[in-house]
């Protein structure tokens, strides 16, 4: 057992899995003498050398075009994105050649790749450095998404994902990366990576969130206890596809469901989780399924960016008016 952060936890990960498979290399912007903007691959290319751990020119586009070259020749390419906003002069390769290109050969060339991007805000960021495009990438057949909460997860996840045969949309909470720390047991059996996780139990309302809100339902959660208030919180931890059967079973109980994220509430993940969720559990529910996320808008300045992101006064507001229908 060893206490580290989110951002040593990702390190770690990415260290076993390239002990562990030849095969596995990692790319991107910086990621090799500086070690990433984040510090996520500090020290690798000092002891895997810069055949594995490549510094590429500061072009998205070509940096997964190559990875998706060396993913077709039979490498596990581990591609990062400096930061969410960042990714989109890659999007036409992730989505017309990444996502595409096992369904298009007929199951015969598989695309073993994992795109790594640092998401969502809270680190006082400027234009282009706090966005949240989860939502594009899991509405993209043929991508898988996850995203980590902890340092546990994050820890085992990466290692996971690089060992999946179909690429993956690894999202990291930036502003989780150098915060509080927690116990990573290395030698443990994790759970399977296309699964969501019950976090806290309770019985009156279900709260589910990924990614960085994960943090603030747990503390909505804490604050609502001492009200009398039982919140069960859940972590998705997969975005597509998305794990909802537990979560449905605990609205069967709770009759009650709010979704945060940090992304524009608008054709966000919290809608399909929401859509699903009234289809199955339509006559268990005793409100409406709420949503609490970013505004329509394009992220906020720095120094308003606390009343843009979803905070603990929000989704308690939330988790309140689900008791007035």
């Amino acid at each position: 057992m060893t206490t580290m952060t989110l951002a040593k936890a990702l390190n770690a990960g990415l260290r076993k899995a390239m002990e562990d498979d030849q095969k596995v290399l990692v790319m991107g912007e910086d990621v090799g003498t500086l070690g990433g903007v984040f510090r996520i691959t500090d020290g690798l290319k000092k002891d895997f050398g810069e055949d594995r751990v490549v510094d590429t020119p500061l072009a998205e586009s070509g940096i997964v075009g190559t990875a998706v070259g060396l993913a077709m020749r039979g490498y596990r390419p581990v591609v990062e994105i400096q930061f969410d906003g960042f990714v989109y002069p890659a999007y036409d390769q992730i989505v017309c050649q990444v996502a595409k290109m096992h369904f298009r050969s007929r199951g015969r060339i598989p695309m073993p790749m994992v795109i790594r991007i640092p998401f969502g805000g809270g680190i006082g960021a400027v234009e282009h450095h706090s966005e949240s495009p989860e939502a594009q990438f899991a509405h993209t057949p043929g991508l898988k998404v996850v995203a980590c909460s902890n340092p546990a997860d994050a820890h085992a996840m990466i290692q996971q994902a690089i060992a999946c045969d179909d690429p993956v949309v690894f999202l990291e909470p930036k502003r989780l990366y150098h915060s509080a720390k927690a116990d990573v047991d290395e030698t443990a059996t994790p759970p399977p990576l296309w699964t969501s996780r019950l976090v806290r139990p309770g019985t009156d309302v279900t709260v589910v969130g990924y990614g960085p809100t994960v943090s603030t339902c747990l503390d909505a959660a804490t604050v609502a206890a001492e009200e009398g208030r039982s919140i069960e919180v859940f972590d998705l931890r997969t975005l597509s596809p998305l794990d909802l059967a537990p979560v449905m079973e605990s609205v069967r109980r709770t009759g009650r469901l709010v979704v945060v994220h940090e992304a524009h509430v608008t054709l966000g993940v919290g809608a399909e989780v929401a859509a699903r969720v009234t289809e199955e559990c339509f006559h268990s529910l005793e409100a409406p399924v709420l949503r609490v996320g970013g505004y329509d808008t394009p992220y906020p300045p720095a120094r308003i960016e606390e009343h843009f992101l979803p905070d603990l006064d929000r989704v308690l507001d939330a988790v309140d008016r689900t008791f007035t229908f």
